[in-house]
């Protein structure tokens, strides 16, 4: 082979090469795109239940503090009247 063709032949490998890389950066873009909107669903699913969670502790607080307040005072009246 002369030069000229040892030259070609190399510029051909290269260029056979920068596309296979080409075509696993996109591969790999691809997949880190679909990583990115799975963890964007996660997300938003978790806030959604933190969001959930908190409604039904603000719904048991109006029930329970309440609750534990009178039976506090139930306690204390019934230790005032018997230890008279």
């Amino acid at each position: 082979m002369s030069d000229g063709e040892d030259i070609r032949e190399l510029l051909k490998e290269i260029r056979d090469n920068q596309r296979v890389s080409l075509q696993r950066q996109e591969e790999h873009l691809a997949i880190a795109r679909e990583q990115i909107e799975r963890s964007r669903g996660q997300v938003q699913e978790s806030i959604e239940l933190q969001r959930q969670a908190i409604d039904r502790v603000r719904k048991i607080s109006r029930i329970a503090v309440p609750g534990i307040v009178l039976c506090i005072v139930l306690i204390i009246y019934l230790m005032v009247r018997y230890l008279k």
